[in-house]
């Protein structure tokens, strides 16, 4: 087994001495929970067989507590360039230069955002597929945690929107793209 850091970032009160002593009971033993500007999270160093089994191991024990919900799994899949270069452990201007082609053997990710207001955005994943250097484990673990943070964003939205009819069309969406993997 291996050992598997990662944040989960919840909704719910973990301020909350019960909630606490359930989260422990649950088996969240092995995560230190807390808030910050009014986001709770839970930081887990969890052995596991893989990454996604340390993640959903924690995420199902959390929300069995009352009115608790994974929101996201951090770190996060969405990058700047940033956070690239941290993540490479490379200075801005190498991941600058990577991204331009002029140097590496080209061909790096395109942004999913180019906004002018703010900076470009990347996706972990895609930029860990391009990577040569990452294993494939750490790859698997950037693609898990782009896949699991959509599952958790897209039952965050659908319980807010009121249009029935779009959330029909929304699972069906889902439903498709599933049939389509199996």
């Amino acid at each position: 087994m291996t050992e598997y850091e990662f944040t989960l970032v919840i909704d719910g009160d973990l301020a909350d001495e019960n909630v606490a002593r359930e989260l422990f009971e649950a088996g969240c033993d092995d995560a230190t929970f807390g808030v910050i500007d009014g986001a709770g999270y839970g930081e887990f160093m969890r052995e596991a067989p893989s990454f996604a089994d340390a993640v959903l191991s924690a995420a199902h024990q959390v929300e069995s507590v009352r009115n608790l919900r994974v929101r996201r799994i951090d770190p996060d899949d969405i990058v700047t360039m940033a956070e690239i270069a941290d993540r490479l452990e490379r200075t801005r201007e190498s991941v600058r230069l990577l991204i331009a082609g002029k140097r590496g053997r080209g061909g790096f990710p395109a942004p999913i955002s180019h906004s002018r207001d703010r900076g470009r955005l990347w996706r972990w994943s895609d930029v860990a597929e391009w990577l040569d250097a990452l294993d494939p484990e750490e790859r698997e673990a950037a693609h898990f945690v782009t896949a699991a943070n959509a599952v958790f964003e897209f039952r965050y939205g659908v319980q807010r929107l009121s249009d029935d009819t779009a959330v029909k069309e929304l699972f069906q969406l889902v439903s498709e793209a599933a049939a389509a993997i199996w």
